[in-house]
Formats: structure tokens, C-alpha cells, sequence
């Protein structure tokens, strides 16, 4: 049986918090982390804070699995093996060349942009395999939280409202001076998921997060990805 070593965690003591418009500015994708676990009552008030996201009609679809200890161990094992077999068992399709025009132009970007800070060529192609498997230690992180959702139509609206929980719990995160990385890849190995929480059929793996304290003298994590202008984005009718 599945334990929950946080459900009992006595809440934290009051800390300074950042201000909403700090938080969000802050916030950002961590990809190494130190090796200390949180405390089990700081994820706690994380959650607590995420089930306030919105959903359709507050269906609340979400269904997060944390992972830590010896069972993230086993997990970042299963997922390696899965990665070098290319054992993909991905619920949702992805497909990374649909992007065209300037959303593939912020795709290359990133990339070129993250490789670079790490000192990988372009066409070392051992080196990015090896910094790409990264994503299967989950960045060194201590935790690594699991998105499931339940089948409901054509998924959009689940999904849509996956992404807002987990938005907010990135934001409770932030506002603590924690950090995290959300992982799509993850999602492309669903089965092996599956197979080693436990996780029933009936539920779909759409990402995952990482995270616990960001380890800001990492190499990886020297360069902040930058963001469009509004106009790019953004249309005003009146």
C-alpha cells in the first residue's frame, strides 16, 4: 500500500512569502537541484496551495503521485533503461517538428541557449544524449511529482486544466524560494511509470514535475530563457 508520509505533516511555521508579482517573475525552470529533501510539511503546504487551482466546473481532475527516497531510485532506474531501449509508451502524442514560425523559433532557441551554458556542441551527439539523460535523474532533484488525469472527450480540457494545477504548484514553489522543472518527457514514458507506482490503467500520464532546492551555482542553471513582447502574444479588441 501506498504511504503518505506528508498527510500527517504538521503545518510550517509562518515565513516570509514573496508577493505575487515577485513570484511570478522569479519563478523559472531549475534544471540541477541541491540533494536535500524538503521537509515533509513544507511539499505539504505546496499541495495544499496547488488544490486551489481552477478547473471546469471544479472537477479538480488532477491526480499528482510525489515520488522520493528509494522509490524516485527505482523510478529514475526504470526510466534510464526505458530511455536507452527507446521504450516509449507515451498517452498523448508529441510531436516537437509540428512546431512552425516563431513558436519553433523559441523551441531552437531554448535549446541552442541551454546546450551552449552547458558547453555541449551542436553535433557532439554523445554529450547531448548524456545531458539529455539527465531528465531521468529528474535534474538531481530529491522529488519528482507525477501529473495523471482521468480520459474525458478529447482530453484538451483535462489537460487544460492539469496545466493550471500545475502552474500554481510551481508558483507555491517559487514564493518558498524552491524550485522546479516541469518535464514533458516524463509523459513519453508513461507505462514505465505506471508499472513501478502502481498507478492504475485508467489514468493518463500527462508530465511530470521536479523539484526541491534549486542548486544556483549549477552550470545549468547560469542562464534565465527570455520572453516575447506582448504584441507577440497578445490581441487587444475594444
Amino acid at each position: 500500500m501506498t504511504q503518505d508520509p506528508i498527510s500527517a505533516a504538521t503545518s510550517v511555521d509562518d515565513r516570509l512569502m514573496l508577493p505575487f508579482d515577485e513570484t511570478v517573475r522569479v519563478r523559472r525552470s531549475y534544471r540541477d537541484f541541491l540533494a536535500e529533501p524538503l521537509p515533509n510539511a513544507v511539499i505539504r503546504e505546496v499541495l495544499l496551495d496547488a488544490q486551489h487551482a481552477p478547473s471546469n466546473c471544479n472537477t479538480q481532475p488532477w491526480n499528482m503521485h510525489i515520488v522520493s527516497g528509494a522509490k524516485r531510485d527505482d523510478l529514475s532506474k526504470a526510466l534510464h533503461e526505458a530511455n536507452v531501449a527507446g521504450r516509449l509508451t507515451p498517452d498523448f502524442s508529441w510531436d516537437e517538428g509540428g512546431f512552425e514560425g516563431r513558436y519553433d523559433e523559441r523551441r531552437r532557441e531554448q535549446g541552442a541557449i541551454y546546450y551552449r551554458n552547458l558547453g555541449v556542441a551542436r553535433d557532439d551527439r554523445e554529450s547531448r544524449a548524456k545531458a539529455s539523460g539527465v531528465n531521468f535523474s529528474f535534474f538531481n532533484a530529491p522529488h519528482v511529482a507525477l501529473l495523471f488525469m482521468p480520459v474525458v472527450g478529447d482530453s484538451v480540457r483535462v489537460a487544460g486544466d492539469l496545466g493550471m494545477y500545475g502552474q500554481t504548484f510551481l508558483l507555491a514553489l517559487a514564493a518558498r524560494g524552491l524550485g522546479g522543472v516541469p518535464q514533458t518527457v516524463l509523459g513519453l514514458y508513461a507505462q514505465t511509470v505506471r508499472d513501478v507506482l502502481g498507478v492504475s490503467q485508467d489514468l493518463k500520464l500527462l508530465y511530470g514535475i521536479s523539484f526541491g532546492y534549486p542548486d544556483e551555482a549549477a552550470s545549468a542553471n547560469r542562464v534565465r530563457m527570455g520572453r516575447d513582447e506582448l504584441a507577440r502574444s497578445v490581441t487587444f479588441h475594444s
